[in-house]
């Protein structure tokens, strides 16, 4: 009897340690995600009847393909914008990589639509960036004002309720604001204090932040009021390994004097995009620069801005684990084990509040995650979560 008493009572006590866990349902764990949904953009897809591009990439074959290309790539899907029709904004980013070979990508917009049953993805059209009221106040690549790779590394896209778009940039970095047609609304908003290698105005100084580490995730607050551009590199000067997310107030386009702290796992990560869950909780994708079978680390985590623990960061919590995606039905292959194995991973959008929508950024034609060799191709999959974010209604907007 006494031996069942101990028991009872070291019952009683794991019982009592783990209450305020699960009283806390913004801190629970989450288990192994499930893929729902799976289509695929063949790498080699071009926008139709477009200018010939990738002519700074020299002739040798890369993973099988030879540049230049007869068109402008659909590729490097760095940030989505959901509608509300089964169709979905994306964000093509730089181009091939970098300011100087960049120059003949043309900066767009894609309107895709996917169909899991046939794991297709649809292109439907899409829109130029633009610069014709000559808002850019620097040199452009393109006397026609066109928005090229070797002006803006566009990353992030967040699209408000009157069809307009606000961009996040890695160059300078910037915050672009566009109408529903790609043409820029105002001038590019600097970023106070910080400024990379690319940025304009160097004026010969030393930039504070690494080559193309600016506004890499943005999300929209679920008023609809402010902006939160996450940076994917980290300031000098900043602890190693942390990233400043920023506050924008859209009614007075300036930044608020209110900043956060993301820290990554490990310093050679990078984040891939955000967006707002509610007034206090993100998710963002984190990653290592790995691909295919190196690939250790690509996952989304709940981040929240109260930092309960207060380290003055914001309190992360791991929702799903992409390279151990749980496929009983064998959706993206043999059943089992599902990975998203690419080198970077650039999008994610709450689809219901247990599913979630995630894309790579193929870097083409670079990136070989899936099939060495090989580009990848545009992936859009969709995963359930163990259980419900508690998401604001408004992020559905």
């Amino acid at each position: 009897m006494k031996r069942i008493a101990i028991l009872m009572c070291a019952g009683a006590l794991a019982v009592g340690l783990a209450a305020p866990a699960s009283a806390d349902p913004d801190r629970a764990a989450f288990g192994r995600a499930t893929l729902t949904g799976f289509a695929s953009l063949p790498a080699l897809t071009f926008v139709p009847g477009s200018e010939a591009s990738g002519s700074l990439l020299g002739t040798a074959p890369v993973n099988g393909v030879t540049p230049p290309f007869t068109g402008q790539p659909v590729q490097g899907f760095s940030g989505i914008a959901r509608r509300h029709d089964g169709t979905f904004d994306v964000l093509s980013d730089n181009g091939y990589g970098n300011k100087a070979n960049s120059s003949d990508f043309l900066l767009r917009v894609h309107s895709v639509k996917p169909d899991f049953k046939t794991k297709t993805v649809e292109v439907l059209g899409g829109f130029n960036l633009t610069d014709p009221r000559k808002l850019v106040p620097f040199p452009l690549t393109r006397q026609d004002r066109t928005l090229t790779g070797s002006d803006f590394d566009v990353e992030s896209i967040v699209r408000l309720v009157d069809g307009t778009y606000w961009i996040g940039d890695e160059f300078g970095p910037f915050l672009l604001h566009f109408d529903r047609k790609g043409r820029l609304m105002d001038a590019p908003v600097q970023l106070p204090g910080v400024k990379a290698p690319e940025n304009p105005y160097l004026d010969g100084g030393q930039p504070n932040l690494g080559g193309s580490k600016g506004f890499e995730g943005m999300a929209r607050s679920v008023d609809g009021r402010r902006l939160y551009p996450l940076l994917e590199g980290t300031v000098s000067g900043d602890p190693a390994g942390t990233l400043r997310m920023y506050e924008f107030d859209l009614r007075k386009k300036a930044y608020t004097d209110r900043r956060w702290t993301y820290q990554l796992e490990d310093p050679s990560h990078a984040i891939g995009d955000a967006i707002a869950v509610d007034a206090n909780r993100f998710l963002i994708i984190e990653r290592d620069n790995l691909q295919g079978d190196a690939a250790k680390v690509k996952r989304i985590y709940l981040a929240d801005m109260r930092d309960r623990d207060r380290d003055g960061k914001l309190d992360k919590t791991l929702v799903a684990d992409l390279l151990d995606i749980a496929d009983p039905r064998g959706l993206g292959g043999a059943a089992g084990t599902f990975r998203f194995p690419f080198q970077t991973i650039e999008d994610v959008v709450i689809l219901d509040d247990r599913t979630l929508g995630v894309l790579d950024d193929n870097n083409f034609p670079f990136s070989n995650g899936r099939t060495p060799g090989k580009p990848d191709d545009n992936e859009f999959i969709t995963v359930r979560l163990t259980h419900g974010l508690q998401a604001d209604p408004r992020v559905y907007r």
